[in-house]
């Protein structure tokens, strides 16, 4: 690549610990190589009002990899093939502005971008890489669910910090002779709730990919105590569901948005319990403390590599790409193999075999 060569480079979705690592691993692995970075702020955004499009240096983002949160701002709403305009009437319509993206990408005279994000925005890169923007994907997400990569940045720290919430909940839950029900991210997979859930010493684990039996729940938490444990810890993925119901939600999201807002599964569990055992039952939801503060030092080092293996395939021109670890190295997998899947916890697989092995219910 030739000397003055423009790297863009944008972050979506929801923020995730490890972003400002992927950015500093960017801008100084791109420094190195006499090439240019400018950072689009709040995801796509960027890209349809160009005031929001900056110049990095390694000055403006040395040692940023420690801290958390998005250096560049991130954003689930600026989908550039389905952005929400007001009308004339106040009322909100979904337009395709994409051609506008490509548009201003060319005019801009970049030569690649660099998307940073889950499957809902690696899909969008990989729409725009087919409207002939060159594109390389950096998985995120504290949820896991990424296929193709042994583990995505962040999920580490969300894991850390709602293990040591759950540490803190056994004291106040034995002293009180609670059960104690704690809701933790995870939409469509179980990852953070099964990986915290057992490092934690949970007595149960609720997640998608297994639908529970209330009842069941109920009796192995009468069970313990029959063996003298007279407080319980749940732990419960937000997209649980019980046997033949489905997830709960608190409604639709902020305007603009068109999913829904995950949430009300602990506090289900909870009064449930409490109405068929007459047992104390709280709940508490951990929520967006999952997404801050500083990533774990697995986290931090895992996007430094992904930053500068991204690097690495703009130079090889491997467009069209998304880095992912395959332990103990990092390939380029094709965008159109990961788009529309999933990866869930495997039923059959050693993890979920472990939690059975110690004792863990998980309502089934």
């Amino acid at each position: 690549m030739p000397k003055g060569f423009k790297i863009a480079i944008n972050m979506g979705g929801g923020d995730a610990p490890g972003l400002n690592a992927v950015l500093e691993a960017v801008v100084r692995s791109a420094a190195n190589r006499n090439w240019e970075v400018y950072g689009i702020k709040n995801s796509y955004e960027g890209l349809i009002d160009t005031n929001e499009i900056i110049s990095l240096t390694p000055k403006k983002v040395w040692h940023i990899s420690s801290i958390g949160g998005a250096f560049l701002g991130t954003t689930n709403k600026a989908n550039p093939f389905s952005m929400p305009v007001a009308n004339a009437a106040g009322e909100i319509e979904y337009r395709d502005v994409s051609d506008k993206v490509v548009e201003n990408f060319k005019r801009l005279r970049l030569d690649c971008l660099i998307a940073v994000g889950g499957d809902g925005s690696l899909k969008i890169a990989y729409d725009l890489f087919k409207k002939g923007i060159p594109v390389i994907g950096v998985p995120k997400t504290i949820d896991n669910d990424l296929v193709s990569t042994n583990i995505t940045f962040g999920f580490d720290t969300a894991v850390s910090i709602a293990t040591e919430a759950i540490d803190r909940l056994h004291s106040t839950a034995k002293s009180h002779d609670r059960v104690m029900v704690v809701e933790v991210m995870g939409r469509n997979a179980g990852w953070i709730a099964l990986n915290s859930g057992i490092s934690g010493s949970a007595d149960v684990i609720v997640i998608p990919e297994i639908p529970f039996d209330i009842d069941r729940i109920c009796d192995h938490i009468m069970d313990r105590e029959l063996h003298g444990q007279r407080y319980a810890i749940v732990v419960a993925a937000e997209g649980a569901a019980p046997i033949g119901g489905h997830t709960l939600n608190k409604g639709k999201g902020e305007a603009g948005r068109q999913d829904v807002i995950l949430g009300g599964i602990a506090e289900y569990v909870a009064r449930e319990i409490a109405i068929k055992t007459s047992k104390d039952s709280r709940f508490m939801v951990l929520g967006h403390l999952q997404r801050g503060g500083s990533p774990t030092t697995f986290d931090r080092l895992l996007a430094l590599r992904f930053g500068a293996a991204a690097l690495r395939l703009v130079k090889e021109k491997k467009f069209g790409t998304m880095v992912a670890l395959e332990s103990p190295n990092i390939k380029a997998i094709p965008l159109e193999e990961i788009i529309g899947k999933i990866k869930r916890v495997p039923l059959d697989g050693d993890t979920i075999r472990t939690a059975r092995e110690i004792g863990i219910c998980f309502g089934d």
